[in-house]
């Protein structure tokens, strides 16, 4: 691998490294490798760990309302091969990839390759330069969907939080009404409104009722003081 070749993917990493036999490993697929030691394998396999521990860290330190559970709905889907994928795809790195012509790559490299190759180049900065660095590229890149999945599982959870506040304060459920409906059968809007213990709270519209539900669970928690309006 040429030096040029090298420095083009240290800048797009944003890391510069001491020892660059450990990228040019990265880099190196097993269709290519000597052998398969030689390949970006052993690496791929340590930048998995290290990824799954700065994800976890992360959770764990700026989110300390979430529970066990919830944490680890958001780390399995940030840590996912598609995800990691996806960096690769945004990035250019996968381009520099080193691996056998004929391997048969149709529309790209095959989203286990793409991961792979995150994972190993996570390896090969914890190996070259510690935990710091590759915390940072891992969160530079990762921390995008870290919060697209936050808001995903809290969007979700809008009733369940609702509910779980109804049985503490009154020992009930909410009540979910269908106010109206509207558009053609194929792209229809739905009207929801909440009760709770006999108060009504403001309707929510929604693609779907249970979209409508989420979001009059949602107002219904802003009404009552419980989620911040820009939640």
């Amino acid at each position: 691998m040429d030096n040029a070749t090298l420095q083009r993917c240290q800048q797009l990493i944003g890391y510069h490294f001491e020892n660059t036999d450990l990228l040019v490993q990265a880099l190196t697929h097993a269709s290519v490798a000597p052998t398969r030691i030689e390949s970006n394998e052993r690496q791929e396999f340590l930048g998995d760990a290290v990824l799954a521990l700065v994800v976890c860290h992360e959770l764990y330190d700026k989110h300390p309302d979430l529970l066990e559970g919830e944490m680890t709905g958001v780390k399995s889907a940030v840590v996912s091969r598609q995800t990691c994928a996806e960096v690769v795809e945004t990035t250019d790195i996968g381009d520099l990839l080193v691996m056998d012509k004929g391997v048969p790559t149709p529309g790209g490299l095959p989203q286990s390759v793409s991961a792979a190759v995150f994972e190993a180049i996570i390896g090969a900065i914890y190996l070259d330069g510690g935990l710091q660095p590759a915390r940072q590229f891992i969160l530079k890149h990762i921390g995008p969907h870290i919060e697209e999945a936050l808001a995903s599982a809290h969007q979700r959870n809008y009733k369940s939080l609702l509910q779980q506040h109804a049985q503490r304060q009154w020992q009930t459920t909410p009540e979910y009404n269908y106010l109206d409906e509207k558009g053609p059968d194929h792209d229809k809007c739905f009207e929801v409104a909440v009760s709770l213990n006999g108060r009504p709270f403001s309707s929510a519209w929604g693609k779907s009722k249970k979209e409508a539900e989420q979001e009059a669970a949602r107002k219904a928690l802003s009404e009552l003081g419980l989620l911040a309006e820009d939640e």
